[in-house]
This record gives structure tokens, C-alpha cells and sequence, in this order.
């Protein structure tokens, strides 16, 4: 049995996985999703405008430590990379694999703001024009959505390089948002490291509402229509010799 903890992105909150977990605990895992500090319905102005990229990855390591988790695979989507890259940085080896679901995967000094396109960061600047320090939801979406906290964007993330202990780091590049995605430019660096595994899924961004299946398929290791990357690059090496 497989343990997931799974970290909804900006604007979001656990149940922005609510169609995935019932494949998984079907599949007899235990499953774990987040709504992180400041988009919880019952949180005040203070505490969205006091959290940031270290608020969220405490939120992620007290849930390690009040239900004793440990062996994770800690899945995090869009802005979440940056929680679960940090949170895996201080979990103390307690996380053995980590799935970037379209999201960010930062180096030492990166933020969300320093990572993303010239688009989001106007997405950014135009949402928090209101309070200044909540971003509103862009578009129309999901009701639940909330304003996210702005520190979170731009606080810059700290390793200690401990990250590079966790076993398995993959990411999933949803190609159906290719005119938009602020991803493309990270797929092709993590495409050229061995360290990391690469899947291709055809979907826009909220691949958990569109295609949950696929996406509980990834994480459990089942085959999904689209190969990942890395087989298919093995493939070819292997042809080739």
C-alpha cells in the first residue's frame, strides 16, 4: 500500500483532487489532500495575508507528523511544486517520490514569480490589485476557488540540496495548453536529467477534473495511453546502438 499526499495548486483547495482519490483508495492506498493556509473557507484577512511558500510547506510537514507519514509520494500541481519541493527538502527523508503534476520545479533561489511566464505574472499583479495581498481567482472557475495568498508567489524557495536524496521525481507536462502553459521551457531541462522522469499526457492544465483517470494512472504506475517521455527517449537510444 502506497501512501499519497496529495497539494492542490493556486486558488485551490483539497477538493481540486476530489475525482482522483476515489481511483486511488480503490486501488487500496491511502490518500491525503491538502487545502493549504490561506485558502481554507474559515481563514481570516490576516492569516491570507501573512501566508507564504514556508507557511505552505509547514502545512505539509505537520501533516507528516500528526498522521506519522512516512515513504510519501507527495504529488503536488502548478504553484504546489513549489510546496512539495520545499516540504521534501525538510522532510527528513520521509518522502520517496515526488510527482510535479504541470507544475513547478524550482532550484535554490526560484520562486513562483522568478518560474512562471510574463502572462501569470500579469494574471499575479491585476488579482491582488484589490487588497494587495490576495490574488483574486482569474476567469471563471470552480466557486470554491479563493484568493490566493500573495507571498506565497513571491517568496523564493531555500534548499539545502537534501531534495536530491528522494528516490523518484517525476513530472507530468499536460501538452493541451501548449499556447499558454509556462512549462514547456521545464520540460525541456528536466528532459536532459536522468534523475527525473518525464510523462506526456494529452489534457490542459486541470488534468484532474479533465482526465482523472490518466492522472490516477500516473501515479499508479499503470501505463497510460501517452508513454512517457523518458521510455520513449530509452527506446530510441536503445535503436540506435
Amino acid at each position: 500500500m502506497a501512501t499519497f499526499v496529495l497539494v492542490p495548486g493556486a486558488w485551490k483547495g483539497s477538493w481540486a483532487f476530489e475525482a482522483v482519490i476515489p481511483l486511488l483508495e480503490r486501488a487500496g492506498h491511502a490518500v491525503h489532500a491538502l487545502t493549504l493556509t490561506g485558502l481554507r473557507p474559515d481563514d481570516d484577512k490576516e492569516t491570507v495575508a501573512t501566508a507564504n511558500l514556508d507557511t505552505h510547506a509547514d502545512d505539509v510537514l505537520r501533516l507528516l507528523d500528526r498522521a506519522h507519514l512516512t515513504n510519501v509520494t507527495l504529488v503536488g500541481h502548478s504553484y504546489a511544486g513549489m510546496v512539495i519541493t520545499a516540504a521534501a527538502d525538510r522532510a527528513g527523508g520521509r518522502i520517496s517520490r515526488l510527482v510535479h503534476l504541470d507544475a513547478y520545479v524550482p532550484r535554490d533561489g526560484e520562486s513562483c514569480w522568478s518560474s512562471t511566464s510574463e502572462h501569470f505574472r500579469g494574471v499575479f499583479v491585476a488579482g491582488a490589485a484589490s487588497t494587495g495581498y490576495a490574488v483574486h481567482p482569474p476567469g471563471d472557475g470552480d466557486p470554491r476557488r479563493r484568493p490566493h495568498p500573495l507571498g506565497s508567489f513571491l517568496q523564493t524557495v531555500r534548499l539545502t540540496g537534501t531534495l536530491a536524496q528522494v528516490p523518484r521525481r517525476e513530472f507530468v507536462y499536460c501538452s493541451g495548453w501548449e499556447d499558454r502553459t509556462p512549462f514547456a521551457h521545464l520540460r525541456a531541462r528536466l528532459e536532459g536529467d536522468p534523475d527525473w522522469q518525464i510523462h506526456d499526457v494529452p489534457t490542459g492544465h486541470d488534468a484532474m477534473h479533465e482526465a482523472p483517470e490518466t492522472v490516477a494512472a500516473v501515479l499508479l504506475d499503470e501505463h497510460v495511453a501517452t508513454e512517457s517521455a523518458h521510455s520513449k527517449r530509452q527506446a530510441r537510444e536503445a535503436g540506435a546502438e
